[in-house]
């Protein structure tokens, strides 16, 4: 074959180190956010947060109006260039808050024109942490120690009953035997010494069990609820008949009582079927995990991104949406090093001084983006869920991502990144982003009802149901076709699976 040249034309998409810094700050969420703020402002000395003392003096830029493309190359420039194109002019707080003017003076501004992003949010530094709050929280493990205190034992029992407190789980169960425990401190050597701390474990097991949650101390699910109800039994309450009869219920096999088969456990305690009935009902209050209310659980607080307000009445209620100012971080570009730079030498290391500073620079556009994108995002949300907002989920609309990208001429994976792990607090409770969206079913007059929405009115059926006689899907699905949703059985069972109701067997009153 005989080798020859030849000419071709063609354009490809680059994803410089610029634009992927903005598609990466688009998905992240305020948490993460914060945390990437923290890290950029550790690495770049060009970046600093803005003092709450007021306005500074802003960078003065060259001639030209190159605030955020100086120096370092081609790609900076097409960056900004394409960065542009896509992103609308903000300048004041008037723009952000979803009323359409832009009249506002440039300097009252969250986005200044200095390179310095301002936040709105104070920083009373006497609220509250809330975070703090939610986890300040006594142990399971300090009220049980609590608790021994006041025991007047000797010092081989308060230390086994310390030991065996030490030994619990989060959920207050001891899931090791007794024996296996002795070994683990005496071995198999002195069978003498592993007696020794068996009988003390069993002794001290016993003063534990006594303690407050009842329940606690327990080595399974059965043992957990026939301590509780003798505390109960103790305490002379409820009525003795019925709470002997459900300790004979914890005594058989616990997937008789799963299955409430009230007939077989009726026959094995010899007990009429309204005792045993009344049983099954008070086991189903007993708590299966002492430990649960002393579980260290981390409270994540959410806070929203976007905030929607309602302002008037009737026909003229509208909807405003603006950005929550205390998730964005107030930065800028450090105006006594940017000076320094431009007046100092083009010596060693000039060039790598100024890509920090134009990294500084894109960082604080790149957020200023973000934060824009997911406002035009939350504008159109609250445009087409208008109703939502007004009469609650029973009203919400279908809508799926690409309704939102077409209108705002985005990619419909931009606004995938945008509903991610973003929340909107709006006058019915706060929802992430991605609540907004839902498939639609069909409807004997030809439209959509959101997938939501059927979720919603099932939940409702449920809700009014006859506990006696609740209702199974079919019936469910039938009572959804009476108000011209076409709904299959399969259907109906999965979404009241994701809401977590139980089958009509398990719902129906004993």
């Amino acid at each position: 074959m005989k080798p020859n040249l030849s000419l071709r034309v063609s354009q490809h998409l680059a994803l410089t180190p610029q634009l992927q810094q903005s598609i990466r700050l688009l998905q992240l969420s305020t948490l993460e956010l914060a945390q990437e703020v923290e890290q950029m402002l550790d690495d770049n000395p060009f970046l600093e947060r803005a003092s709450e003392e007021g306005p500074q003096e802003p960078e003065q830029y060259p001639a030209g109006g190159a605030t955020y493309s100086e120096a370092t190359g081609a790609d900076a420039a097409s960056v900004d260039a394409e960065n542009d194109a896509e992103m609308p002019a903000v300048t004041s707080p008037s723009d952000w808050e979803g009323d359409g003017s832009m009249d506002a003076a440039t300097e009252d501004g969250e986005w200044g024109g200095d390179g310095m992003l301002r936040n709105g949010g104070s920083g009373d530094g006497e609220e509250a942490d809330a975070t703090e709050l939610a986890r300040s929280h006594e142990s399971l493990t300090d009220f049980l120690h609590r608790q021994a205190l006041a025991l007047r034992l000797s010092e081989l029992d308060r230390a086994a009953l310390r030991f065996l407190i030490e030994s619990l789980n989060d959920d207050g169960y001891l899931d090791e035997s007794l024996e296996s425990l002795a070994i683990s401190l005496a071995g198999v050597d002195d069978p003498a010494q592993l007696e020794e701390l068996v009988h003390r474990f069993t002794v001290a097991l016993g003063l534990l069990q006594s303690l407050e949650p009842a329940g606690v101390g327990a080595r399974d699910l059965a043992e957990c609820l026939t301590l509780q109800l003798h505390a109960m039994n103790q305490c002379e309450e409820g009525d003795p008949a019925v709470v002997q009869a459900a300790l004979c219920i914890c005594r058989q096999p616990l997937d008789l009582l799963a299955r409430r088969d009230l007939r077989r456990l009726a026959q094995a305690c010899g007990s009429s079927e309204d005792d045993t009935r009344s049983a099954m009902a008070l086991i189903t209050r007993l708590e299966p995990r002492p430990g649960r209310r002393f579980a260290d659980v981390e409270r994540n607080v959410i806070v929203p991104d976007v905030i929607v307000k309602k302002t008037g009445r009737g026909a003229q209620q509208t909807f405003s949406v603006q950005l929550n100012p205390d998730v964005m971080p107030r930065l800028r570009v450090h105006d006594i090093y940017a000076s320094a730079l431009r007046g100092g030498s083009k010596g060693e290391g000039h060039q790598a001084l100024q890509t920090r500073l134009q990294e500084a620079r894109w960082f604080i556009k790149n957020i200023q983006q973000r934060f824009d994108t997911i406002l035009r995002v939350s504008r159109a949300i609250v445009e087409r869920q208008k109703n939502f907002f007004v009469h609650g989920e029973l009203a919400m609309r279908p809508l799926v991502l690409r309704e939102i990208a077409d209108e705002l001429g985005l990619h419909e994976s931009t606004i995938s990144r945008v509903t991610s792990a973003k929340y909107m607090g709006t006058p019915q409770g706060t929802f992430e982003l991605k609540y907004f969206f839902g498939s639609g079913l069909g409807t004997e007059t030809g439209g959509n009802a959101s997938s939501t929405a059927v979720r919603a009115l099932i939940k409702q059926f449920v809700a009014a149901e006859d506990p006696h006689k609740p209702l199974s899907d079919n019936q469910i699905a039938e009572m959804l076709k009476e108000q011209g949703i076409e709904c299959a059985r399969r259907t109906v069972a999965k979404y009241r699976e994701a809401l977590k109701i139980a089958p009509a067997n398990l719902r129906k009153a004993l």
